[in-house]
């Protein structure tokens, strides 16, 4: 269940989503918070130099395995614009990070990127829950996912 909480960190998400974009990169960010609430860490997209593995939540996970005990990193949340792709998924698995909640699906970007006649990326768009286990998932969030759909059409327009 999505709460008020969880909305205002998905806004944050979607902020740094448009910082990406305006410098010139993919519309992702993605907030790690603790499980008392604060703010641990940030970040957006940063694959625009050609390294597509620099996304949010990769650099997330790597920052919460630097900084976080085990059990910190349990009960952080990762918020994010766009569901994990199987990459940062497994990521936040393989250190994990406690529950993900994300404001649009792979699912809609998929079918955003067919509808813009966008070549699907060679890696595939699964579920979080096919990537790992034992991991609470939130998400999508309607009202928020038109606004991430249309950073996606601003980066593709370019």
């Amino acid at each position: 269940m999505i709460n008020d909480i969880d909305l205002k960190h998905l806004k944050r998400c979607i902020e740094l989503a448009k910082i990406a974009l305006e410098k010139g990169d993919e519309p992702f960010g993605s907030v790690l918070v603790s499980a008392d609430g604060k703010v641990l860490a940030e970040d957006h997209n940063r694959v625009a130099g050609g390294d597509h593995t620099q996304h949010p939540e990769f650099a997330l996970a790597r920052w919460s395995a630097a900084n976080l005990t085990h059990e910190e990193r349990s009960q952080a949340t990762v918020y994010t614009s766009g569901e994990h792709c199987p990459m940062c998924a497994a990521a936040h698995g393989w250190v994990g990070l406690g529950r993900i909640v994300y404001a649009s699906s792979s699912e809609q970007l998929v079918k955003w990127l067919n509808e813009m006649g966008i070549t699907p990326s060679r890696v595939r768009n699964l579920p979080i829950h096919e990537v790992i286990r034992d991991t609470i998932v939130g998400g999508p969030v309607p009202e928020l996912a038109e606004q991430i759909h249309q950073l996606h059409r601003q980066f593709y327009k370019k």
